[in-house]
């Protein structure tokens, strides 16, 4: 069984992971604009979500 300390980092990961994917999202979205340009709210909200997730995770991890 993992310890608490394992189980953080383990999460601290998952969240990074999911960021990082959110950034390359965004950043190739941008590069098609202005084509699907009404999609710019969605995309940029689920990146933002993602690092206030890690943000919060490593601001509680200490």
């Amino acid at each position: 069984m993992l310890n608490d300390a394992e189980e953080l980092d383990a999460h601290l990961k998952k969240l990074n992971a999911r960021a990082a994917e959110a950034k390359i999202h965004l950043q190739e979205f941008s590069e098609q604009l202005p084509g699907n340009w009404e999609h710019v709210v969605t995309v940029a909200q689920r990146c933002y979500d993602a690092y206030a997730a890690l943000m919060e995770a490593r601001k509680v991890a200490g």
